[in-house]
């Protein structure tokens, strides 16, 4: 799902990038006054573990990748507003350090995978799991679903992005100037692949860390839990 450099135009992204600013703003804000002391180091955790679990990835036909992101897993433990800080800092060391990523779409894929990701997810999470007991198995099985549905979502909208590049920008014969892939193909390949294979994946993984941690880290779980009543 990382957008490389190339394939939006500067436009496309002067306008991600704009867009992700008072996100980040409102992020950093948020977590200045929600977030424990206690529970910064599990925001660090947990952007550790956004950049390793992406860091796993496969190549998507049309010049992007497929993987998993725990974005939603953060969000359920620590609010979407922390997952966004969390994945933004995972992938702006990827882009910078690793090339995973082009530098100019930094403002793109934050936007996919560090706001629509973790907000759907988390919505969804809290609106499948809501009125059941905090670590229920109800709750775990919303962790699955918020996590397919956002990760699916996150992906349709990198499609849409590499779908709009041909139909905005091209030469005056039509020539594509930047991603060559319409909507037609941007994104089925992209949502499906998502829909098909690694939203599982990201559900599974989700399900069974939530599963994991109400079993073994009840205080923290209980804390940081905010999708149903206790």
């Amino acid at each position: 799902m990382h957008i490389p450099d190339g394939y939006l135009s500067p436009a496309a992204c002067g306008v991600f990038g704009l867009a992700m600013v008072p996100v980040w703003a409102t992020a950093s804000r948020v977590v200045k006054k929600t977030l424990k002391v206690r529970q910064v180091p599990f925001l660090a955790v947990g952007a550790a573990f956004s950049f390793v679990i992406m860091m796993f990835n496969l190549p998507i036909p049309g010049g992007t990748t497929g993987h998993a992101t725990g974005g939603v897993l953060i969000a359920i433990l620590l609010g979407p507003w922390a997952a966004c800080i969390a994945v933004t800092v995972a992938l702006v060391i990827q882009a910078l350090l690793f090339g995973d990523g082009g530098i100019t779409a930094i403002g793109a894929n934050c936007f996919n995978m560090a706001f629509v990701l973790p907000f759907t997810g988390f919505y969804i999470y809290k609106l499948v799991g809501a009125g059941s007991a905090a670590g229920s198995l109800r709750q775990v099985i919303a962790a699955g679903i918020g996590a397919y549905a956002g990760l699916c979502a996150a992906a349709a909208c990198a499609g849409i992005e590499f779908g709009l590049q041909p139909l905005l920008f091209h030469t005056a014969n039509g020539q594509a100037l930047y991603c060559p892939y319409g909507l037609n193909i941007a994104v089925p390949v992209m949502a499906g692949e998502h829909l098909l294979i690694f939203g599982w994946f990201e559900a599974v993984v989700t399900a069974l860390v939530v599963k994991y941690l109400i079993h073994t880290q009840s205080g923290l779980w209980i804390e940081g839990h905010t999708g149903g009543s206790a």
